[in-house]
């Protein structure tokens, strides 16, 4: 048992509803606690952040086409008129599934029905160097973090009198050919053509890459051909240099080393190369698969317990379908979540629940300004139509009206303008424990 666990969590209202736990706040544990904010359930939602955050849109925080903000979405907003979901935000240590207790940094909380739903994190395959000097885009912090390195980069570059000094800090390369790698790509492309020579008229830009890494054989390998030639022809058009079948042995900070390649000077390499499931300590080790997701069942309970789940990225379900389990995307977690919202009340009286089957909704992904491509389960399409759609399907899926206008504004003006107006290099400031301690006297 840790140092923070020996009371329990404070100020949680007693009641005899079922208590349901669930462990993180992103898609699918939003989901599940909205599912169930009008059922004979008290919910409590734990997660070390605030806010929900619309991961699909980071990239357009990390290259300064949205504010952090629009993304983001005040958890006890949501539940202003919920009396029966309750939020805490803490970070969970571990589990005790004999005792029913998860144990967090602020207190344990007892619980009927726990729901694991704290997602995935970057996967660095064993590279600590990689880990060390590389930037992920896993959290809102991490893209702000990236856009404020990169307007750092150049502010730095243009004091600088040599153009070879220059060249590390102007190249950017983007490791990971999935969606993320490839928005990513896109966006950097356009703002080295359009945006930053008008910034920096000093600099040439003529002499950045924009270089997309990745290791297998296609981009976006989870889609049709059609959508992998129709994002490579887009990129290659934007300038972007692809690399396929090229694998990163080391990155030190300055150059990253690839297998059987000249290696690439740059100071900034952003790490969309694959995902790992967060692991919570507390589980028999027989509960997970060998890449470290959780084993469930067809109705999303952990092997071996009637009482504990787990939904999303961690979530390993067999099927006929996906014997490898499905794939690591919000439709599934959203998908798994509705269902478990539906099957809870019906496992607290003891009568069957209903089995899940993912449905496809599709796969999407933006290239750059009027270049998309999108794969629905009857269709496949490109171009400015594609784009057009993934506007539309990512605006109504923000959680808020003000998010939804803010973002709606930003898109317009961006697209209008061709000139995203969030270049701003707003850096957190260091208040040393004196200056603190005066603050507070005065206070």
């Amino acid at each position: 048992m840790n140092a923070f666990s020996s009371s329990p969590l404070p100020n949680i209202p007693q009641s005899n509803l079922p208590k349901v736990v669930i462990i993180g706040a992103g898609f699918a544990g939003l989901k599940l606690a909205r599912m169930l904010s009008k059922k004979p359930f008290q919910v409590i939602l734990l997660d070390k952040n605030n806010y929900h955050q619309f991961q699909p849109l980071f990239y357009q925080v990390a290259t300064a086409g949205l504010e952090p903000s629009a993304i983001s979405f005040p958890l006890r907003k949501i539940f202003h008129h919920t009396k029966n979901v309750i939020f805490r935000m803490c970070e969970v240590k571990s589990i005790d599934h004999s005792l029913n207790r998860v144990f967090t940094d602020a207190g344990y909380l007892t619980y009927d029905y726990l729901v694991l739903a704290m997602g995935a994190d970057t996967n660095y395959f064993g590279s600590t160097t990689i880990a060390n000097f590389s930037s992920p885009m896993k959290t809102v912090s991490e893209a702000l973090y990236i856009r404020n390195k990169i307007i750092s980069n150049y502010e730095k570059a243009i004091n600088i009198q040599k153009l070879e000094d220059r060249r590390s800090l102007m190249n950017v390369v983007i490791v990971g050919g999935g969606p993320t790698g490839v928005e990513l790509a896109g966006a950097m492309a356009e703002l080295r053509n359009n945006v930053l020579p008008k910034d920096y008229p000093e600099l040439s830009f003529k002499n950045m890459k924009v270089v997309l890494i990745e290791a297998g054989p296609a981009l976006l390998a989870s889609m049709s051909e059609e959508a992998k030639s129709h994002a490579l022809k887009y990129l290659e058009k934007l300038g972007v240099e692809v690399l396929l079948g090229t694998l990163v042995e080391n990155y030190d900070g300055k150059s990253v080393h690839l297998k059987g390649k000249d290696p690439i000077e740059t100071q900034t390499l952003l790490w969309a190369a694959g995902i790992k499931p967060n692991h919570i300590e507390g589980l028999d080790s027989s509960c997970y698969a060998k890449n470290g997701r959780i084993i469930v069942d067809q109705f999303s309970r952990i092997r071996g317990s009637q009482t504990i789940f787990a939904l999303g990225d961690l979530s390993l379900m067999e099927t006929e379908d996906y014997p490898k389990g499905h794939p690591q995307v919000a439709q599934v977690a959203l998908q798994q979540a509705k269902n478990l919202g539906k099957n809870l009340p019906l496992i607290h009286d003891d009568k069957t629940p209903s089995a899940f089957r993912y449905k496809d909704l599709g796969s999407m992904a933006t290239v750059g300004r009027k270049l998309a491509v999108v794969d629905l389960p009857f269709v496949k399409f490109q171009g400015i139509l594609a784009w057009i759609t993934w506007l539309f399907v990512h605006l109504m899926a923000i959680l808020g009206v003000k998010n939804k206008l803010l973002i709606f504004l930003d898109w317009s003006w961006n697209y209008l303008s061709f000139d995203p107006s969030l270049r701003l290099l707003i850096k957190p400031k260091y208040v040393k424990e004196s200056e603190r301690k005066e603050l507070i006297e005065e206070k």
